[in-house]
């Protein structure tokens, strides 16, 4: 501490090896990596300091920011790539590639409130394994740049290292925003869960009870990932958690874990019979009950069949030596049973207690003494399996070494990957039927999409995924380079068309009693600057500039997007889903589109005429969308189209 002066502590350039110096004595001086908070410096030294108003909270340099982004609208637009799809016009599957928070800004009108679950693998911020916006005001632009779809001067993605001021707070920056977002797009029953590891579950765990609410945390599940492992320092690290909450825990109902309830281990426990069915014994008496917390009237005697009483260990004994007569415990001592004595009188007259005499009976008589006789009741397998069983939050199936065999029979290069039975398994659990939607805004290589379309091959149904990837580039020096995948983007799309054509193959020679229609395909998406040109609202306010945008906007469509690219993006911006039905149809000659049966019409052909008008009118559609440059300057058409519409009640007419 003697080398490192006065001078240092007031320069923000402290040489590295003094910063560890002094991170070894006051490490709760230092807020993130090697950056100095000098102000907690000033307090761990006895020094005063002025912290601001103190409250109960997270905070974290950047946090601000994430409000401004999350409010910042999106310009951005999706356009459809039907030629890396698979039964593009039938199929309700969508893979969406480009950065996930613009796409789930785009996503907000269309899917506001439908999601049943959602799941993500986000980076676990290990040091170097996640990229970031190096500006979160111009996320489009730096994403198009990263994608080459704009000119690139230098990456504009930076990866997050561990000798950063800002680690976690970068991590934070990128996590807050599109956990907000996405929440919105939830049903009011919906659920999300989040794999994590230790570097960022109790940071993580804070942002979500912020954003989803304390009252709404369902649970952490810790998951065996690995079966052996030598790696780490003073562990091996072979787990992992998932966190779970949901939109709204009043709506959103009890988990059930059907495979606990199928598990060969779980069915022995039920060894006993009668002429109710299988049963298992479990003890009336379970040490664990903490006596002071609502369990003050279940110490009571309980009368054997050779009229000895019993009770469970303590030191309060009630007045008489009565069976049904109770005491109050008076210290955690003091065990209880599991029931209340009218619950247990009850249950006794419907022949569902047992009483074992045996010589390690955790009971005590009247005196003190260990008692002969231990009672059990019984826990029938039909009642369990009709009202179903929460599952553990301790999860040791599906290690990750069986994702990595799949990946391998699949021939999908793709290091980390979750097991797609995992996914599977929080689908049942959480209840997702046979038309609700998944969303995973971290697709790496499509795990979820994988397990939707094999669980609705194993149980029917007809559950859709939404897959949202970066087109993330592959190292230079990986397998998957090597193997002709460009991007992250690429490996998943592909891993979703060889799972179709997995499935595909088993399904030949099987027979279906039940004549289903699988949904093997998905739509590709991928996001793009808007089809139509933004106005610049905080451009020099001088007439020169405000003239040159006001030209630009004369043509205001980008005359390079074709019909789709713009059919798309007005669906978006009308709150239709991307798998909303389309049907393009001819009227007096001219091409229209037909969406969800007619309930909107968009034409967008760019010589209108007076007939294409009264045609789409006389539909009767609720909306009507055409070109601006359709009319050609021709004012009176324009004119004479308002008034068709509106005498056919045609309220809602646009042109653009």
């Amino acid at each position: 501490m003697a080398e490192i002066k006065k001078a240092d502590l007031k320069s923000m350039d402290i040489p590295e090896d003094k910063l560890r110096q002094l991170k070894d004595i006051f490490p709760e001086a230092f807020a993130e990596g090697l950056k100095v908070d000098f102000e907690k410096l000033k307090i761990v030294m006895g020094k005063d300091a002025e912290l601001g108003k103190e409250r109960f909270g997270m905070n974290w340099p950047g946090k601000a920011d994430c409000f401004k982004n999350i409010q910042a609208p999106s310009v951005a637009t999706l356009i459809p790539a039907k030629e890396e799809s698979v039964n593009f016009d039938s199929t309700e599957n969508l893979f969406i590639e480009g950065d996930n928070l613009e796409v789930l800004k785009l996503l907000q009108k269309s899917y506001y409130g439908k999601i049943k679950m959602i799941y993500i693998d986000p980076p676990y911020n290990t040091g170097n394994d996640f990229i970031y916006p190096d500006s979160y005001a111009e996320s489009l632009d730096t994403y198009l740049r990263y994608s080459g779809q704009i000119d690139n001067v230098g990456r504009k993605y930076s990866t997050n290292a561990e000798t950063d001021g800002r680690f976690h707070s970068k991590w934070l920056n990128m996590m807050y925003p599109r956990l907000y977002t996405a929440r919105n797009l939830l049903r009011e029953d919906g659920v999300v869960f989040i794999s994590i590891d230790d570097n960022e579950a109790s940071n993580l765990r804070k942002i979500c009870d912020e954003i989803f609410g304390e009252e709404n945390f369902l649970g952490a599940i810790a998951r065996k990932t690995k079966l052996t492992s030598n790696k780490g320092t003073h562990f091996a690290p072979s787990h992992e958690y998932i966190l779970v909450y949901s939109k709204n825990i009043i709506e959103t109902p009890m988990f059930n874990d059907e495979e606990a309830l199928e598990d060969e281990d779980y069915l022995k426990l039920f060894r006993f019979d009668d002429k109710k069915g299988k049963y298992n014994e479990v003890s009336l008496y379970m040490p664990s009950l903490d006596p002071m917390r609502g369990c003050t009237n279940q110490r009571y005697f309980i009368s054997c069949p050779d009229g000895s009483l019993v009770l469970p260990p303590g030191e309060a004994m009630p007045k008489e030596k009565q069976g049904g007569l109770g005491v109050k415990p008076t210290s955690s001592r003091d065990k209880v049973w599991r029931w209340t004595f009218d619950t247990f009188s009850k249950k006794l007259s419907e022949d569902r207690v047992v009483f074992k005499q045996t010589k390690t009976s955790p009971l005590i008589d009247p005196e003190g003494n260990q008692a002969k006789w231990n009672i059990y009741t019984k826990i029938y397998l039909h009642e369990r399996q009709e009202t179903g069983m929460l599952p553990n939050t301790f999860f040791d199936k599906y290690p990750n070494s069986s994702a990595s065999k799949l990946l391998l029979k699949l021939n999908i290069p793709f290091p980390f990957s979750k097991p797609y039975e995992l996914i599977m398994w929080l689908q049942k659990i959480s209840g997702v039927q046979e038309n609700d939607v998944v969303l995973d805004f971290f697709a790496g290589s499509c795990t979820t999409a994988h397990a939707v379309l094999v669980l609705n091959k194993q149980g029917g149904g007809n559950r859709k995924f939404i897959c949202v990837q970066l087109p993330e580039l592959c190292a230079e020096d990986s397998e998957a380079l090597s193997a002709g995948y460009k991007t992250i983007a690429d490996i998943g799309k592909e891993r979703i068309r060889r799972a179709i054509k997995m499935i595909q193959e088993e399904q030949k020679g099987q027979l279906d009693f039940k004549q289903r229609t699988l949904d093997m395909g998905f739509k590709v998406f991928k996001l793009a600057k808007s089809n139509f040109k933004v106005w610049e609202g905080d451009i020099d306010p001088q007439k020169e500039t405000v003239e040159k945008q006001l030209e630009m906007h004369v043509d205001h469509i980008n005359p390079k997007s074709s019909q789709d690219d713009i059919l798309f993006e007005l669906l978006l911006k009308a709150g239709f889903e991307l798998t909303t039905k389309i049907e393009k149809i001819s009227m007096a000659g001219k091409s229209v589109y037909s969406i969800e049966g007619g309930l909107m019409l968009i034409c967008l052909e760019k010589e209108l005429t007076k007939e294409v008008i009264k045609a789409m009118a006389e539909k009767n559609p609720s909306r009507v969308i055409c070109l601006d440059q359709g009319f050609a300057g021709n004012d009176q058409l324009k004119t004479n189209a308002v008034q068709i519409m509106k005498s056919k009640g045609v309220e809602d007419f646009r042109t653009i």
